[in-house]
C-alpha cells in the first residue's frame, strides 16, 4: 500500500496530476480541495494517498491533508459510490461540510453535488451517521514539507491516550495550533482540558 508521496510537481491536469519521487512519476487523481492548494509545477509537495486495485487497473488518489483521505476511504465502503463520486463529493464541499450536512440529514445539499442522485443522497445519510465522528479535523496543506503536521501527530497522540476522537477534535477547534510544535499542543490541550475538571 502507497501511504504517501513527497516529491516534485510535474504535471497538474484536474483531476489528475503527476509527482515525481526519485526518478518515477506517480499519476494521481484528486479532488480539487487538494488542487486549490497545489504548489506549482517544479515545486515540491506531500500528499497523503490511497490506492485502489481493481482487475484491470490499479487507481492511486492523492490528498492534502488525513481528513480528506479519511473520508474519501469512509465513502468508498458505501454501496454505489465509487473513486470518482468520493472525489466529485470532495471536490464540492469541504469535510467539515460533508460533516455537518450529515449530521443535519441535508440530502438536499447532497444532491448538488455532480453525480449524486436522492438514492445516493439518503443512503450517504443513513450509512455515513456513525462513520463522520474524527472526521472534520484539520491537516497539513499539500504544500507543507513537515510531512505530517503537528496538529495531525497530536490528534493521534490524544486518541491513543484515550480520548475519543470527537473530545480531540473540540479540545483541537479551541486551540491556535498554527506555528506550534505536537507536544506544545498536546501540552496544552490536555492543561486545558484538566481545567475543565
Amino acid at each position: 500500500m502507497i501511504g504517501s508521496l513527497r516529491g516534485k510537481l510535474i504535471l497538474r491536469q484536474p483531476p489528475s496530476l503527476i509527482v515525481e519521487v526519485g526518478g518515477v512519476g506517480y499519476e494521481l487523481q484528486a479532488p480539487m480541495s487538494t488542487f486549490y492548494d497545489l504548489p506549482g509545477v517544479g515545486d515540491s509537495l506531500f500528499l497523503y494517498t490511497h490506492l485502489i486495485t481493481r482487475e484491470d487497473a490499479r487507481e492511486l488518489y492523492g490528498f492534502g491533508t488525513l481528513s480528506e483521505r479519511d473520508l474519501f476511504r469512509s465513502l468508498i465502503r458505501i454501496s454505489g459510490v465509487g473513486g470518482r463520486m468520493a472525489l466529485s463529493i470532495l471536490s464540492g464541499m469541504s469535510v467539515n461540510e460533508f460533516v455537518a450536512c450529515i449530521e443535519r440529514g441535508d440530502t438536499a445539499l447532497l444532491v448538488k453535488v455532480p453525480g449524486v442522485g436522492k438514492k445516493t443522497a439518503d443512503r450517504l445519510v443513513v450509512e455515513m451517521g456513525d462513520r463522520v465522528d474524527g472526521l472534520g479535523t484539520t491537516g497539513v496543506g499539500v504544500g507543507d514539507d513537515s510531512g505530517g503536521g503537528a496538529e495531525n501527530e497530536a490528534f493521534s497522540a490524544l486518541v491513543a491516550l484515550g480520548y475519543r476522537s470527537t473530545e480531540v477534535t473540540k479540545m483541537l477547534r479551541d486551540i491556535e495550533t498554527a506555528g506550534q510544535t505536537t507536544e506544545e499542543i498536546i501540552r496544552t490541550a490536555l492543561q486545558r482540558q484538566a481545567e475543565k475538571g
